[in-house]
């Protein structure tokens, strides 16, 4: 599964930006899945593709409010993943990779590793403190987006 988050905000300074992020990718019998969020001035949008029981791509968007965007920048801020480095981190394979971008003010950091499956694939690694703060960042942020996308899309309106 390829897994993409994009996060852009101009509303607070210093400004957030999560780019190509969380790319848990990989081709498979099922042909090229991924699942993508995109966030860029106040616009969420959501791509899972999968062609698993002949399934097409599913697109979604929703708006978000500064409250929102104030939450993901605290997330990123409290992981401190900015001081990590990925040098030592499995390096992509044919299982997938995920990476993850981030500005934060004047702090630019991008990240590129393997596709992680378990706890037991970071406590292997060369850099299992740093493995492990990118791979609890990845999950606090897309358990943040799913629950705003369920929630947007199952409130109906009056």
């Amino acid at each position: 599964m390829f897994l993409r988050f994009f996060l852009f905000a101009q509303i607070f300074c210093p400004p957030l930006v999560l780019r190509k992020p969380l790319s848990t990718g990989h081709s498979g019998k099922h042909g090229h899945e991924f699942l993508e969020f995109e966030y860029s001035h106040g616009r969420l949008r959501y791509a899972n593709n999968s062609n698993y029981r002949n399934d097409s791509l599913i697109r979604k968007e929703m708006w978000i409010g500064p409250l929102v965007v104030k939450e993901l920048k605290r997330i990123v801020e409290a992981s401190e993943i900015v001081k990590e480095d990925d040098t030592n981190w499995p390096k992509k394979n044919i299982v997938g990779k995920q990476e993850l971008e981030i500005r934060i003010g004047n702090d630019h950091i991008a990240f590129e590793t393997a596709k992680i499956g378990s706890l037991v694939d970071i406590q292997d690694s060369e850099d299992p403190e740093g493995l492990r703060v990118f791979y609890y960042l990845i999950q606090d942020l897309r358990c943040l987006v799913f629950s705003l996308i369920s929630l947007h899309f199952k409130i109906k309106p009056i």
